[in-house]
């Protein structure tokens, strides 16, 4: 069945980490033999991978913070320049893909549509469709830049992610919007860009939802009421985004998953499997009241392998192993394909209607 997975970070593993994403994962591992760094040597998305998989379209971030005091390398730079310069360079990795015919940008309905027909036609040679999201804002030196960033094509910005953005208070840090982050969000709107809710802090997720008027998703979430954490949505939000026609795509990343208080470097991912992705899946179609605001997004590789991710996946390609487990809990195949690429289908093509350009 093909998948839409809303979250990968793609770019940022192949020029943070070094990794020649059109190799294979187990040819990828084996270029990080010995290297001691949290991560290597376990990575679990390629694109002959995702193709195995049928992981057909996706998300695809370009992802750099600002941040003064340096932090994580090849992901915190000391100004915001330097961050702006980093995306830029992460966009062009997917334009020389896109050259060489490994994905296909997507931009708009005509695009998506042309993806979708040439994956359905032949899944061996077709393109992997991407569209490009930004994970954290800061990259966006000032509102009045996002005309600029839709012409080079980015198409969904989440203004937030660990910590304080230019705009928002993030994942750990409670607070609201801050000074630029009214005229970031009237500047997504006019555009026509979407609102990835995720990371925000949830003062900035209620403050942002009530200026922003257009699209809104959450590109990779799950649920507190399973998983005690600000990470994670709560019901009143997973129904405000359900009134607002959002989709949510579930994270497989491991401590998103197990409500039993993970510890990073010591709780075994024996701990967690596919059954608990489905319980946060259910529990977001129970609170909607039908299966059509789930989906997955996935965040596999993101900063983390299979050490961080349920035991049973081994690669991007067991996402699969998802259908059978909703079958058995009686979800219908037509559910089940809502969750796998229908309800991401659906909401790109309302999102991207006569006014994008």
């Amino acid at each position: 069945m093909l998948l839409i997975d809303s979250h990968l970070d793609l770019s940022w593993n192949a020029l943070g980490w070094n990794r020649d994403l059109t190799r294979t994962v187990p040819e990828i591992r084996r270029t990080e033999v010995g290297m001691t760094e949290k991560g290597r040597a376990t990575n679990t998305v390629s694109l002959p991978d995702m193709r195995r998989g049928n992981v057909g379209i996706c998300l695809g971030t370009v992802l750099a913070r600002g941040n003064p005091e340096g932090g994580y390398p090849g992901l915190d730079f000391r100004t915001r320049e330097m961050a702006s310069a980093m995306t830029l360079g992460q966009l062009a990795y997917y334009q020389l893909l896109e050259r060489q015919g490994h994905i296909r940008l997507i931009g708009d309905r005509p695009s998506l549509d042309a993806c979708v027909a040439a994956w359905d036609a032949d899944r061996a040679t077709a393109p992997i469709g991407l569209v490009v999201s930004m994970e954290g804002a800061d990259p966006i030196l000032s509102p009045a830049d996002i005309p600029l960033w839709w012409e080079r094509g980015l198409r969904a910005v989440g203004p937030v992610h660990y910590g304080v953005s230019a705009y928002a208070h993030g994942t750990g840090s409670p607070g609201g919007l801050l000074p630029d982050g009214p005229a970031l969000l009237r500047a997504m709107e006019a555009v026509g860009m979407i609102l990835d809710v995720t990371h925000f802090a949830d003062q900035a997720f209620d403050e942002a939802l009530g200026l922003f008027g257009g699209f809104v998703m959450a590109s990779h979430h799950n649920c507190r009421a399973l998983v005690d954490h600000q990470r994670q949505l709560t019901d009143p939000q997973i129904r405000t985004l359900v009134a607002r026609g959002a989709v949510i795509g579930v994270a497989l990343d491991a401590w998103m998953l197990y409500p039993g208080g993970w510890v990073r470097g010591e709780t075994s991912n024996t701990v967690v499997s596919f059954e608990d992705v489905a319980d946060h899946i259910d529990h977001i179609c129970q609170l909607a009241g039908n299966a059509s605001h789930v989906a997955i997004g996935s965040d596999l590789d993101g900063g983390y392998g299979t050490e961080q991710c349920p035991h049973d996946l081994d690669t991007i390609a067991d996402l699969q192993k998802l259908a059978p487990l909703l079958s058995g809990r009686g979800y219908s195949d037509s559910d089940i394909a809502g969750v796998f690429h229908g309800n991401w289908l659906r909401f790109f093509r309302e999102a991207w209607g006569p006014r994008t350009r």
